[in-house]
């Protein structure tokens, strides 16, 4: 499994996170390799999260390659710097899509184990 499958699957396990107490929307990731493309789509009701491989409209839609999708799974890369390098397309309310990349480990995270651990939270 990659690093950014079990990145969704771990996310799909978490049933609310009170970060996102006060968000409501939807992002759907489009993740290309080559000539495929994996969906997956996040909707977001006040905290509580669902993760489904839905290839369905979303407010945000996020664009991005295998390998940056990799990277950012396992915490080497930072969101918003591949935003500003243009390796992530965002088409739709960026704010949600900055804030839905604090999801993603961060590499002080990797470092003490934490990108093992569930995302955050429980109901």
């Amino acid at each position: 499994m990659s690093a950014t499958s079990a990145f969704f699957e771990r996310l799909a396990a978490t049933d609310h996170d009170p970060r996102f107490d006060k968000v409501r929307g939807s992002v759907r990731f489009d993740i290309r390799d080559g000539d495929q493309v994996q969906r997956w789509l996040l909707a977001i009701d006040h905290g509580r999260l669902r993760v489904t491989r839905d290839d369905g409209p979303a407010g945000t839609v996020i664009r991005v390659s295998a390998q940056v999708a990799e990277s950012m799974a396992l915490g080497q890369m930072n969101g918003l710097a591949a935003i500003t390098r243009g390796e992530i397309l965002v088409d739709g309310d960026l704010a949600l899509a900055l804030r839905v990349g604090r999801l993603f480990p961060s590499q002080t995270e990797v470092r003490r184990g934490a990108a093992a651990e569930p995302t955050s939270g429980t109901g």
